[in-house]
């Protein structure tokens, strides 16, 4: 399946994630890319990047916590410390925040916070062509939902194959945050995103084995609300 080139991603994390800057101000979000994380890989869903600040918004999905950072080059190697997140526990999200200027950096995930961890290098260039064609690796498709009051709209009838990257867009529409979870077949939540009222999220997941995976949102005073989604 070919993939679509994706747009910035807007990530808006839980009120429990983690933040970390590359110095002590308050920075821009700017670009702002999905990080998956578990005990042996590091998936950053775009390594092409235009200058300015970039927020990597980490999601651990290991049974370790794990460090993220970013490294500069020094001399013949990746060792100059530029942003990091020393502490996203299992089970978690943290934002990383870097400011980038053009050049090859290395993205570390550290399984158990130590040791060199597993690298993805991404690139930095002003070329807007090549950085359009560069980044054609996000997803394969997108699903967009709508929360208003306590319905779910956009997720009937959803069908994916094992290994597919669906980009989910959600618009809340309601006075009140929600989170949506997808949750495996053995009900194991695997990603979330929460929209903030009359806000939005967005996040890419990448599917795993077949089965009747699942969809939930839930928010403070309502009632829950899930949909089935099948991977076959």
């Amino acid at each position: 399946m070919k993939s679509r080139t994706a747009a910035v991603l807007t990530v808006l994390c839980a009120a429990t994630a983690l933040t970390a800057c590359g110095d002590d101000e308050p920075a821009p979000k700017g670009q702002q890319v999905p990080v998956t994380a578990t005990d042996t890989s590091c998936e950053v869903t775009t390594t092409l990047f235009t200058p300015g600040t970039v927020t990597f918004t980490v999601t651990n999905r290991g049974q370790q916590a794990t460090g993220v950072y970013v490294y500069g080059r020094e001399g013949d190697a990746f060792t100059k410390v530029i942003a990091e997140v020393a502490d996203v526990p299992a089970g978690r999200t943290g934002d990383l925040r870097a400011s980038l200027q053009t050049g090859t950096y290395e993205v570390a995930c550290k399984p158990g916070r130590q040791g060199d961890g597993v690298r993805t290098t991404i690139t930095v260039s002003d070329d807007g062509n090549l950085a359009s064609a560069a980044a054609e690796v996000a997803y394969d498709r997108s699903v967009t939902i709508e929360l208003t009051g306590d319905a779910l709209t956009g997720a009937d009838a959803l069908i994916a194959e094992p290994g597919e990257k669906l980009a989910f867009k959600v618009t809340n529409k309601t006075a009140g945050a929600r989170t949506l979870y997808v949750l495996n077949p053995e009900g194991k939540r695997v990603a979330e995103m929460k929209a903030e009222a009359n806000g939005t999220a967005e996040t890419v997941v990448t599917l795993g084995a077949a089965g009747e995976w699942s969809l939930k949102v839930k928010g403070d005073g309502v009632a829950s609300v899930s949909k089935p989604l099948v991977v076959r």
